[in-house]
């Protein structure tokens, strides 16, 4: 229970502080501003709720490690249940606190989700959203299982914050970046249409990506010997 209720409380986090800063303050803060607020999360989290649960707060981290051999079926199940759960919850209390204006509209201005296509950001083709999120969340479970796999390093939660700055920084205009099926399931059940329609990639995608990552470290291609 413990465990759950860290994951529960960390994916919440990440999706109201991450798409918060989209949809409460895009405009001042940019690109740039909400790239920093989901890599921040993560390293707010990483050391609020590591001891506890990992911090994964991400589906894709935990498929990951379980690919990897560290962590049980049932484990990851029930880290998968939190997530999600969270995710939702999160969502959920940002629509709440952004309904707080006249100025705010679900339908025009949105909650934060993923989405590729005419009308969506960058207007990136599929195959382009496709491979964005297969290769990047693939590095960025790389980087997890790299710096929790020999010990515990006290700048883990820093390097994963930074890495996920990172990919926002390069992919926000791509796919708003997901590479977290929770992080874009929660938003995109409040939105509807095309966010739901196309929510099926930021499943598949980010998971095949861990379960490559993972593959390459069960298999002691990568990692300490």
């Amino acid at each position: 229970m413990k465990k759950a209720l860290a994951e529960f409380i960390g994916t919440l986090t990440l999706v109201l502080f991450g798409c918060g800063a989209a949809v409460l303050a895009g405009e001042q803060v940019g690109q740039l501003g909400i790239a920093f607020a989901f890599g921040l999360a993560i390293v707010a989290m990483a050391y609020g709720i590591g001891p506890v649960s990992g911090c994964h707060v991400n589906p894709a981290v935990s498929f990951g490690a379980f690919i990897a051999g560290r962590m049980p079926l049932n484990e990851m199940l029930v880290y998968w249940a939190a997530q999600i759960a969270g995710a939702i919850a999160g969502a959920g209390l940002l629509l709440l606190i952004a309904s707080g204006t006249d100025g705010y509209s679900l339908a025009s201005d949105g909650l934060g989700q993923n989405g590729w296509g005419a009308g969506y950001l960058g207007e990136y083709t599929l195959v382009a959203a496709l491979v964005f999120e297969f290769v990047m969340t693939c590095l960025f479970v790389l980087v997890i299982l790299g710096v929790t796999g020999g010990g515990n390093s006290a700048f883990a939660g820093l390097a994963i914050g930074l890495t996920l700055v990172v990919i926002h920084i390069v992919g926000i205009q791509v796919t708003g970046v997901s590479v977290n099926p929770a992080r874009s399931i929660g938003p995109a059940l409040f939105a509807g249409g095309t966010a739901i329609a196309q929510l099926w990639l930021f499943i598949a995608a980010p998971l095949a990506g861990a379960a490559l990552a993972g593959i390459l470290f069960r298999a002691k291609l990568l990692g300490q010997d």
